[in-house]
């Protein structure tokens, strides 16, 4: 595949990490952001990323910044949005992208709350805006979700699709624009459940984050949910659900729990209180665990792939 021109509009945590992907993989990125900080420092932050995951450093010569939005995009076969999540914010953006950018020029939203049909609606053009759902950090999670709202043009999915895909992500189609995607539904299932489990005096956070570390969570990373009901047969599935789905968390808003301990200030590992009680050691060293056992990962993925 020939390689492309992209456009980056945001500098910052995620930003970054998207501009390396692509810039990582022989492509033209053009990055741009109003914040004048992030943009001065995008490309040393850049740098530290191919330093972490042990790269030499010559593709950060396939960046170029821009202080104009117009001269970042003008060119672009594809333009990423990174911006805040206000809506409003977005979709005056996607105007301005509309405007400033040739028909066939693919728009992707990285939202990872807000419906691609709500950012696209009332735009002139929104048969050309898709979402991009990358995961953070978004250069040592392969995952990209592209989402396609009712507007979005089938053909523009299909060139996204083929556009991760060689620059090294695993790239799925998200054929409906619903809330949460895929990963977040699923993710949030969980944590649904999870939060009733110590709601209800079943056990608490310390045990059920052990169960899943130590039990069924061992083998999500190499069997997802419906391979392992093939494993153990649909049969043997059907016979659980009959009698354990009725009984899980059905709660159709946020548990009591989770709003009391907002309410008190117990946010979590920046407080030292959350589900779980943290000291500054703790908290750093559960960080330390995910970055290494990530950055390894990633390693790994990208010496599979250049084997």
């Amino acid at each position: 595949m020939s390689k492309s021109k992209i456009a980056v509009i945001g500098a910052g945590l995620m930003g970054h990490g998207i501009a390396y992907i692509f810039a990582a993989a022989g492509n033209r990125v053009s990055i741009y952001d109003p914040d004048k900080l992030a943009l001065s420092s995008v490309v040393g932050r850049i740098s530290e990323i191919f330093e972490l995951l042990g790269q030499p450093p010559e593709e950060l010569d396939n960046i170029y910044i821009f202080e104009n939005m117009e001269n970042a995009i003008e060119q672009a076969e594809v333009v990423i949005e990174v911006i805040p999540e206000q809506l409003e914010l977005k979709k005056a953006l996607f105007e301005q992208l509309i405007l400033n950018t040739p028909q066939e020029t693919i728009l992707a939203t990285n939202t990872s709350g807000i419906p691609i049909e709500q950012i696209a609606k009332d735009t002139k053009e929104p048969q050309r805006i898709l979402g991009t759902h990358f995961w953070n950090p978004p250069h040592l999670v392969p995952l990209v979700e592209v989402i396609q709202s009712h507007f979005t043009d089938p053909k523009i999915i299909e060139r996204m699709l083929v556009l991760l895909t060689s620059v090294g992500k695993t790239a799925v189609h998200v054929k409906k624009d619903i809330p949460g995607f895929i990963g977040n539904r699923l993710q949030h299932a969980l944590k649904r459940e999870a939060i009733s489990l110590v709601e209800n005096g079943i056990c608490d956070a310390e045990t059920v984050d052990l169960v899943v570390k130590e039990g069924f969570g061992m083998r999500l990373a190499v069997m997802g949910p419906l391979e392992n009901s093939d494993l153990v047969g649909l049969d043997l599935t059907l016979n659980i659900h009959k009698f354990l789905l009725s009984d899980l968390d059905r709660s159709t808003g946020p548990q009591k729990l989770l709003q009391n301990k907002v309410q008190a200030g117990e946010l979590g590992m920046s407080v030292g209180q959350g589900f779980r009680s943290w000291t500054p050691e703790k908290a750093k060293e559960a960080k330390v665990r995910m970055w290494q056992y990530l950055v390894k990962a990633a390693k790994e993925r990208r010496d599979k792939q250049n084997y």
